[in-house]
């Protein structure tokens, strides 16, 4: 792996590949693990791509590699390690049978749970192989081999390490330390050549385990990772995951402006005082809900038989089950409700995406400023109220944007092309909703936009109508 890396770095050939957001943080401390010979720990909440970067690691191995035929690890013919082997090449000389193993059969990947033993992980007698083979419990050849030796010559993953039990732990330290192990009743130590890496989550020291103080001693690096640094970085990774079929993909247009409001969604959470930061808030969730999103356009088309559709953020409450399904609340957030919570993201995404490309309604460059909203906001405060829904035609659609006066030439003027220019009317209702400029009422699959004191004075129309009963 050294030696490959190293050519890597020379050509500047990409090895992590698929790994976004990393390049200046994790993947130079990973590389320089790797220089080091190190065993490494990945450390960071979930969603952060570390089960990813493990799976890479076999870009680094060599394609092919010479392995012993009719032995059960994958042994050097020139350094054998099992007495097996060196009976094989002692009985057979250079007639030893030889066979190529591939870089991907080199990668052995477990998930770490309170039930795996010993066993599992380094080996023990099989009594089955024993009274098949009428060989004494003494004899070598009754050994099974577990996960660990049989990934010799290779890089072996443990993910979660803090649910594997203490007791199983400590069998990992020999391996770790001095590279070699033993199995139980034999005091054969078997010079084994794997790459270990490991995976961890913070919450799990306080919830279901910890990483004994011994092993986090033999494990040379502990490299912190973390969720993308910016908007731009989160898209990219949600368009390189998310799974769309080909049909899908022609029939659906997820514009850049919704994408970003999308995105915003998982950095708003990730700042938001109703969800637990040490569970943190996952890629999956971006992932997932652009999935829904896609879905939802999709959806759509095929009400209304039309060939194409183009999201809008009216879909947006197509994906709340993306958001209720990844996030963990506080108390606080407990008490608001897990829809409210959503509701409350978006509207947050709204607002964040709103003041990119339009000027705050809240503030003016000097008193003689002409209020740029001031045209939509006076249609509204007349009384007029605008409904959308996720199913409504696309020409309905248009024609219910169009209908507030002055909602398209305000687009116009930050939007460059047409369809931008309609999303970005939507936009500007959502932003002015969040800003308290118009109230927005989510009622069952619609969307009302109404004048803002108009919907305080029929709540406190609701509120009397109640006391009086």
């Amino acid at each position: 792996m050294r030696e490959n890396l190293i050519a890597a770095l020379r050509e500047e050939r990409q090895v992590f590949s698929g790994i976004l957001g990393f390049e200046q943080t994790v993947i130079p401390d990973l590389e320089r693990a790797i220089l080091s010979r190190h065993h490494i720990l990945l450390l960071g909440l979930r969603g952060q791509a570390k089960t990813r970067i493990a799976r890479t690691l076999t870009a680094l191995l060599d394609e092919w590699i010479p392995v012993l035929e009719g032995v059960e690890l994958p042994e050097d013919p020139l350094q054998p390690i099992t007495r097996e082997a060196m009976a094989l090449i002692e009985e057979k000389g250079e007639l030893a049978p030889v066979g190529w193993l591939h870089r991907n059969e080199r990668y052995v990947e477990k998930l770490a749970t309170p039930d795996v033993s010993i066993a599992d992980l380094i080996g023990d007698v099989d009594p089955i192989k024993a009274a098949s083979m009428k060989l004494s419990y003494a004899d070598e050849r009754v050994i099974h081999y577990g996960l660990v030796p049989r990934a010799h010559r290779g890089v072996f993953v443990i993910n979660e390490l803090p649910d594997l039990q203490p007791r199983i732990q400590v069998a990992l330290f020999n391996i770790l330390q001095e590279g070699d192990i033993q199995i139980r009743g034999f005091h054969k130590r078997l010079q084994l050549d794997v790459a270990f890496l490991f995976t961890a989550n913070p919450e799990d020291y306080t919830h279901r385990g910890s990483i004994i103080t011994p092993l986090k001693d033999r494990i040379d690096a502990q490299i912190l990772t973390h969720y993308p640094p910016d908007t731009a970085t989160s898209q990219a990774i949600t368009l390189q995951e998310a799974r769309l079929s080909d049909d899908q993909s022609a029939r659906v247009t997820i514009g850049p402006l919704v994408l970003e409001v999308l995105d915003q969604i998982a950095f708003e959470a990730r700042e938001s005082a109703f969800i637990d930061p040490k569970s943190g808030v996952s890629a999956r969730l971006n992932i997932s809900a652009y999935e829904l999103l896609a879905s939802t356009v999709e959806r759509r088309t095929l009400l209304h038989r039309e060939e194409q559709g183009e999201a809008r953020f009216t879909d947006l409450w197509g994906v709340i089950p993306a958001i209720t399904g990844k996030v963990e609340l506080v108390y606080e957030g407990e008490q608001e409700g897990m829809q409210a919570v959503a509701h409350h993201l978006m509207d947050m995404a709204f607002k964040t995406v709103f003041l990119r490309y339009f000027p705050h309604p809240d503030k003016k460059t000097s008193q003689d400023d002409k209020d740029p909203y001031g045209v939509v906001l006076t249609w509204f405060s007349a009384g007029n109220t605008l409904t959308m829904t996720p199913d409504m035609a696309e020409s309905a659609h248009v024609r219910t944007l169009e209908s507030v006066p002055g909602l398209k030439k305000l687009a116009a003027a930050r939007m460059a092309t047409p369809h931008h220019q309609l999303t970005g009317m939507e936009l500007i209702l959502h932003g002015l909703a969040a800003f308290h400029k118009i109230s927005k009422i989510v009622d069952g699959p619609g969307i009302r936009f109404r004048d803002e004191l108009a919907g305080a004075l029929d709540d406190i129309d609701m509120d009397g109508d109640d006391g009086d009963q």
